[in-house]
Parts: structure tokens; sequence; C-alpha cells
């Protein structure tokens, strides 16, 4: 396992509000939401972005978008509409090095998309 926060948050090591675990994925609230909900879906193993996914770990974004819609279902933003983000390096305003899903909603959600 790498050494980023969400690795330690997964290992228990530091603390998430976890709102939903299973062998492969964790989600837990962003610690600085950009929405009223605002949570995180991360596979267990690490895996540093989307760039670095190779054919044995495609399926876990298949995983991670299951896992949102379950999520948005639970806190109730799947009828008005939820955004789903990943990012991939620097320039895209990822900041923790390890690949994740942004579950955005809760509120008419502006922006570039």
């Amino acid at each position: 396992m790498g050494k980023d926060i969400f690795c330690r948050i997964i290992e228990g090591k530091a603390p998430g509000r976890i709102v939903y675990q299973d062998d492969e994925v964790v989600a837990f609230w962003d610690i600085h939401p950009k929405a009223p909900i605002h949570i995180l879906i991360v596979p267990r193993k690490h895996i540093t972005s989307v760039c670095e996914l190779t054919e044995q770990d495609a399926l876990i974004l298949g995983k991670m978008a299951l896992v949102a819609d379950k999520i948005a279902r639970q806190e109730g933003i799947f009828n008005t509409g939820f955004r789903l983000v990943l990012n991939c390096g620097p320039d895209s305003g990822m900041i923790v090095p390890h690949l994740h899903m942004h579950l955005l909603g809760g509120r008419r959600l502006g922006g570039i998309c």
C-alpha cells in the first residue's frame, strides 16, 4: 500500500468519515467539500491515477461508479442528480496521488460540464 492520506484512511491509521467499504473500495466524506454532498470513492489498491491503470485494474472504475450510484441513493441525491469527477495529474487539481472519484451533489452544480 502507498503512503498517502487515502491509504492511511483505508488502513484505519488516519480518521475518515467512512460511508461505504467492501473488499475493493472505500468511500468517505471529503474534508474540503465543494458541494453539500462530497464523497470520495477510492480503491483499496493503491493506484496513482487513471493514467496508471492497467488492464487488470480496469474493472475498478466500474465498481467505483456502482458504489457512487449506491451512495447517491443512500444520500437522497439519485433522483435530483449528481456529478462524478475523476482528476488526473496536478493541472486537473488532483492533490492526493491515489485514484479517486468525487461524488458531488445536494444542490444545482455549475461549472464547466
